[in-house]
């Protein structure tokens, strides 16, 4: 299995799951140039995309969905109120109509080898879910944008081989950054973010012996470095016999699983 991300962050978020022949994106927060140009790159084009599957309707993750969808004809899949949501976005100025492939949280949808599964989390849009994502006997859970981590969270994060989880802001950063006052609570409350010493804590606590990779996405560009998450994951998971590895500068990520 391929992991490759192409973008994660407030510019655009898209990443990909597959094999050397076929695989799927998690959200499609790139334009439809670069996300054609970096799949080029890494030996894709785009008949290879079997579904585009949406975590939520911020424009950062949907922002050539509809050119994707309705042009180059690849279903695009999510919930109900996530497809309204994105029709609803004034950005969108391509909308989703015959590439539209509702699913229900929950539940499992299965495209050739992959089982790809919704689960709730809380952020600030229409819905958001995280993608629970067996392949070719790998399981991978993708849980970024969002406030805080449930229960069924928690469930499918300790059940992956490889988790791709937020780390979004360093807390002394936001505070006393430049951002305006309403916007630092709505990136500090419930259905915001996750701050860094949130996510390392949780996997502290919740570190399963089976995790084989950990991928720290969503990074704020004013609020948080890649130094600082790595500096706050050696602090929380020192002794908990985790390789905490440095970044990769490259802008793709590209991941043998």
């Amino acid at each position: 299995m391929r992991f490759i991300s192409f973008g994660s962050g407030s510019s655009g978020n898209c990443y990909f799951i597959g094999d050397e022949n076929y695989g799927i994106l998690i959200d499609a927060g790139l334009s439809s140039r670069k996300t054609k140009k970096y799949l080029k790159e890494v030996g894709y084009d785009l008949s290879q995309i079997y579904g585009i599957f949406i975590t939520h309707d911020h424009f950062d993750h949907i922002k050539s969905v509809g050119t994707l969808g309705e042009v180059h004809n690849i279903p695009v899949y999510s919930t109900e109120d996530i497809l309204k949501g994105i029709n609803k976005c004034y950005k969108i100025t391509e909308k989703l109509y015959q590439s539209k492939r509702p699913i229900k949280i929950g539940e499992e949808t299965v495209i050739k080898d992959f089982k790809i599964t919704p689960f709730e989390v809380e952020h600030d849009s229409s819905q958001c879910v995280g993608y629970f994502i067996e392949f070719k006997g790998e399981k991978i859970t993708i849980a970024t944008d969002l406030g805080g981590i449930n229960d069924i969270a928690k469930q499918y994060i300790c059940a992956a081989d490889h988790v791709v989880i937020e780390a979004n802001y360093d807390e002394q950063m936001l505070i006393n950054g430049r951002y305006h006052y309403s916007l630092k609570q709505r990136i500090l409350g419930g259905c915001g973010h996750l701050a860094n010493h949130v996510t390392m804590k949780f996997l502290a606590e919740n570190f399963q012996l089976h995790w084989k990779n950990i991928f720290f996405c969503h990074l704020s560009q004013n609020n948080n470095t890649p130094n600082t998450v790595m500096c706050a994951a050696h602090k929380a998971l020192q002794g908990k016999n985790i390789n905490v590895a440095p970044l990769p500068k490259e802008k793709i990520l590209e991941v043998k699983l």
